[in-house]
């Protein structure tokens, strides 16, 4: 269903691209308390994980943004605020996010849900009976509904969030090609490529030439310009698609919700840079457990109120812990 939204965005940041840049590049906050362990997956590789908070309170499992890791601004402050309302929370670095790269060509992408699974398993078979959730921010927002599509009713959780989504892959991947978008894409596809090749040389060094050489195959992809080309190139070679458009229709979330019983909260802003209204669901798409709310303006991850230029009002950890709270009390 569609829910009236309590999102007003601050004046002095009127711009999709002002609530998109302003707090990674202007929102200072300490990090929280965070304690790290590394799992060994099921393919003898691993993935870091960040732990905040202590005791049995239930558990929030977070999720990131492409190229994003527990370390990144949104990430640190709704860890710090989920603390603050009794909630425990775990972040799931993907791999190679972490700050060290993981041991094999294998990397992460919009419809990579078998990390996420192997984590609530594990997590799940070691706390049978904690209350667990899930909030997944832009691709992170993708896996999380792509995943709790395909498990449907065998996931337990007693609630769900995802943030900014890139519901339509196709879309999302078109409109960053466009206008000030193309400012986003060029930043990212930088910080992709420089990712590649760090993990060449890295598993070269490490004894792993056969992984290193999936990579080196990949051939040079420093003339590749968009993401299309980049997921062409790259994500589809590495991750058995036909192509970009056979891992964008399959790795798409919109197609999955019809599938989700838990109750998932999708908050998504008109004025997205990353993608364009296309990707909105219809409300005959939307099964009773998906909440679909839709701001006017909030750019990408942006969602900043507030009067004071001086004190700006991060709405997200306002309305996140809000909705957590509530289906924890239905729970």
């Amino acid at each position: 269903m569609f829910i009236n939204t309590t999102f007003k965005p601050a004046w002095w940041l009127s711009n999709r691209h002002f609530q998109t840049l302003y707090p990674p590049l202007f929102r200072k906050i300490p990090a929280p308390p965070l304690r790290r362990e590394r799992l060994i997956t099921p393919d003898n590789d691993f993935i870091d994980i960040d732990w905040c908070g202590e005791g049995d309170k239930p558990l929030i499992i977070l999720l990131h943004g492409l190229t994003g890791s527990s370390q990144s601004v949104y990430m640190k402050g709704l860890q710090r605020i989920l603390l603050t309302h009794h909630f425990r929370s775990v972040t799931l670095n993907f791999r190679g996010c972490s700050g060290e790269l993981n041991h094999s060509a294998r990397c992460y992408h919009s419809g990579e849900t078998e990390d996420i699974h192997f984590l609530y398993q594990t997590l799940r078979e070691r706390e049978p009976n904690t209350p667990f959730a899930a909030i997944g921010f832009s691709l992170g927002g993708n896996v999380l509904l792509k995943w709790l599509g395909e498990q449907g009713k065998e996931v337990d959780l007693f609630a769900a969030v995802a943030v900014s989504v890139p519901l339509i892959l196709s879309v999302c991947a078109t409109k960053l090609d466009a206008g000030l978008s193309k400012f986003y894409r060029f930043n990212l596809l930088r910080e992709l490529k420089r990712y590649i090749a760090d993990k060449q040389q890295h598993l070269e060094k490490i004894g792993q030439p056969h992984e290193a050489d999936k990579l080196k195959q990949l051939g040079d992809l420093s003339k590749i310009t968009s993401f299309w080309q980049y997921d062409e190139r790259v994500v589809a070679k590495l991750h058995g698609f036909k192509n970009a458009q056979d891992y964008y229709q399959r790795s798409s979330s919109r197609q999955f919700l019809k599938s989700i019983t838990v109750p998932t909260l999708l908050i998504q802003a008109k004025d997205d840079p990353f993608m364009t209204q296309a990707v909105l669901p219809e409300l005959a798409e939307l099964p009773p457990t998906v909440q679909l709310e839709i701001t006017s303006a909030g750019g990408h991850v942006g969602f900043v109120a507030g009067k004071n230029p001086f004190k700006p009002v991060y709405w997200l950890e306002q309305r996140i812990p809000e909705f957590l709270r509530q289906q924890l009390n239905k729970h």
